[in-house]
């Protein structure tokens, strides 16, 4: 993404053929990306990061642990299309949940007879490391109190060996890296173990707080195994960096996604209504992202004879019969519609028509919670005016009163008085959504962001 400011003050997005970037990385050593799924339309971030890595000269090798989900193959977003990366999947096991644990074994052994093989003969020490690390995870989850299923490590520990079988076949791959700090690290730290290639890791949201995904001190281990580790919040960095020693952890932003920097590159001028409120939420419906807030906001600006819409977009991620139910008891179904997952030139549409863009984020007693939003940067990019709540990495995006409002969380009435807010003053609103796109200009500029990421591989490709 590459923006100019105007005379007039907006800001107009380039396109990305207008800036040709420099191939810095040598093509013969490739990094291998270990993901759970790929490619997943509600992972927009991880796309556009391997679109932009492979742009800056980056080669890759993806390494997918399991099929995407069926909620999460469309809509398939076009940067999909521009990644030129091979797709190297793991062998598929069946259900761990519907087994016990020697019954998926004697049903799935036979897909890793020959990675097991492999790599008893040629790193019998690598192996037996990773044996033991697996052995002694599951020995020191039997003495904790949480909740978690050991036979994954089982499962982890065999597409590790699938991996590592993998990477004999490739010597280009010489150093490993993972998305998301549990199940993929775990794949990619004990492959590493085996094989005695380096691996780091990107840390997000949930899977760095919740201590059931990394019980009984795994991502100590792993951090400290770990060349490097990214994180994508200051936040998250200072979390992190409690735990990782000598290891470091560095912050790189998601930056906008490849697909919306390229459609606002068209620079279309915003629609936005003037005398009904339209309302935008965006993401996964899940408690986290407080969309609850907004049904109940919307209720109490019914109830004030407000004139207004808001869409609800994005896939179900369990709370969707909940929120429409109470959609129902508020007599909102006529105002407040959940219209699912768009794809992004849907979304920029819906970005474009927006009078507000609110997403009341909050932190679960479980320690689940966002780290930036990405669709948050997508709508300041868009200069849409945000409302959103001050936690976790929010405050390094939004700056209260000057690229957004800030509001406390669980706090529908706040919502109420921020909307009103910017419907009754469009000079605040224009104020907010330039200060906004400036912002993610200059600090989330994901070509930019791209070649953070590219350095640092650059460090260990030798």
């Amino acid at each position: 993404m590459n923006l100019d400011v105007v005379p007039n003050g907006s800001v107009t997005f380039l396109p990305l053929s207008t800036r040709k970037m420099e191939r810095t990385v040598s093509p013969h050593a490739t990094v291998g990306y270990v993901l759970k799924a790929f490619p997943r339309a509600s992972e927009t971030f991880i796309t556009s990061e391997i679109y932009r890595l492979e742009q800056a000269g980056l080669s890759l090798t993806l390494f997918v642990t399991k099929p995407v989900e069926e909620h999460d193959r469309s809509p398939r977003h076009p940067v999909v299309d521009q990644i030129h990366a091979p797709i190297d999947c793991l062998p598929v096991t069946t259900s761990l949940s519907t087994s016990s644990l020697s019954r998926w074994v004697a049903t799935n052994s036979s897909l890793f007879a020959s990675g097991l093989f492999t790599i008893m003969r040629r790193q019998p020490l690598g192996f037996a490391r990773a044996v033991t690390a697996t052995l002694m995870q599951i020995v020191r989850t039997s003495r904790t109190v949480w909740s978690f299923d050991k036979k994954s490590y089982v499962k982890d520990f065999f597409q590790a060996v699938a991996l590592a079988e993998r990477l004999h076949q490739s010597p280009e791959v010489r150093h490993l890296h993972a998305h998301y700090a549990h199940g993929a690290t775990t794949v990619a730290w004990l492959a590493a173990m085996m094989t005695g290639l380096s691996f780091s890791f990107t840390g997000h949201a949930k899977d760095i707080y919740a201590e059931s995904l990394n019980p009984a001190g795994l991502l100590r281990r792993k951090l400290a195994a770990a060349r490097f580790v990214v994180t994508c919040t200051e936040v998250n960095q200072r979390h992190l960096q409690q735990f990782a020693h000598t290891t470091p952890v560095h912050r790189v932003y998601h930056g906008l996604n490849a697909d919306l920097t390229h459609l606002l590159a068209q620079a279309r001028q915003r629609t936005a209504p003037q005398d009904t409120l339209r309302l935008l939420s965006v993401g996964r419906l899940v408690p986290k992202k407080g969309f609850d807030i907004v049904v109940e906001a919307c209720g109490i600006l019914q109830s004030r004879d407000v004139p207004f819409e808001a869409f609800l977009v994005g896939p179900d991620g369990g709370q969707s019969s909940i929120l429409q139910q109470r959609i129902v008891e508020l007599g909102l179904s006529q105002s407040v519609h959940i219209v699912g997952p768009l794809s992004q030139a849907e979304l920029h549409e819906e970005y474009a028509r927006a009078t507000a863009f609110c997403l009341p984020c909050r932190v679960l007693g479980n320690g689940d919670r966002d780290g930036i939003p990405n669709v948050l940067v997508e709508a300041m990019a868009c200069g849409v005016p945000v409302i959103t709540t001050g936690i976790s990495g929010i405050l390094e995006l939004v700056t209260d009163e000057r690229t957004g409002l800030l509001i406390p969380p669980n706090n529908p009435e706040a919502l109420v008085e921020a909307i009103l807010r910017l419907h009754h003053d469009p000079a605040l609103a224009s104020r907010l959504s330039t200060e906004a796109q400036a912002t993610v200009h200059t600090r989330f500029d994901g070509e930019q962001l791209a070649h953070q990421l590219v350095t640092l591989f650059q460090q260990v490709l030798v």
